[in-house]
């Protein structure tokens, strides 16, 4: 068996795809040209399928009903899914001979939006998607339970035999591997480690999160503009450096 060559991405709310994002998904056309692309949103996927994404997708919190759908995608139909902010910077195809793979975040965490991909199956997609079985999104208070994936697969890797210390790992399972392959941008661009292993980028554009005008513009116009290369090594470290001058010389 292998993965079969199918790029699954979730596009729940019905709201238009902003610029970062359409070209975001025109890099994998570009990379994976001969892989079929497929979009999972209210038409074709069942919401109302667990209390986990029926209580989300009421709450529309769009990201959270994504966290439990490319699970699902994922275990029965195989494929590799990846986040609508994720930029491709090379082919996957050398991936595709792995049972499954994952990658790891700064954080040491397993992160599943950064890009995984699998066969149909998978005892670890299926362990991923078992955990959120009964599994409510509101919590008793009725406020959101916004605990992010990569924190609640933590014990799932961990029965797997992966250690969260961001080290490459193989298992009869999967492989998982560090953060330059699919994660070299930490959070916030604080860290930029693209290497010639880097096959994505994850740009963190977090679309279920208030931004202010000057994040927008940054994610929208700054940074296709100047390439992710440029954008993260020099454009995001001034801008922070002028952000904090700024704020020191208001105090």
């Amino acid at each position: 068996m292998s993965i079969p060559k199918v790029l699954h991405y979730c596009w729940f709310g019905g709201a238009p795809k902003p610029k970062n994002i359409q070209n975001c998904i025109r890099s994998w056309k570009k990379y994976c040209p001969d892989y079929e692309i497929i979009e999972w949103n209210e038409q074709n996927f069942d919401v109302s399928q667990s209390l986990y994404t029926r209580q989300a997708y009421d709450a529309r919190r769009w990201a959270f009903v994504a966290d439990y759908a490319r699970l699902k995608i994922l275990y029965e139909q195989g494929g590799i899914y990846m986040d609508t902010d994720v930029e491709l910077l090379r082919p996957l195809d050398d991936l595709l001979a792995y049972p499954a793979f994952f990658g790891f975040q700064h954080n040491n965490e397993v992160a599943t939006g950064l890009g995984f991909g699998a066969e149909a199956r998978s005892p670890v997609v299926k362990a991923l998607l078992d955990d959120y079985d009964s599994l409510p999104f509101l919590l008793p208070d009725g406020s959101c339970d916004l605990t992010p994936c990569p924190k609640r697969n933590l014990p799932i890797f961990a029965r797997f035999g992966i250690r969260a210390d961001g080290t490459r790992q193989s298992t009869p399972e999967m492989e998982v591997f560090p953060v330059e392959y699919f994660c070299p941008v930490a959070y916030a661009g604080s860290t930029c480690d693209i290497t010639p292993n880097t096959y994505s980028i994850h740009h963190y554009h977090s679309s279920w999160k208030e931004k202010s005008r000057a994040m927008r513009f940054d994610e929208e116009v700054m940074e296709p503009l100047l390439g992710a290369k440029f954008y993260y090594r020099y454009y995001r470290p001034l801008r922070r450096a002028l952000g904090a001058r700024r704020k020191k010389w208001r105090t």
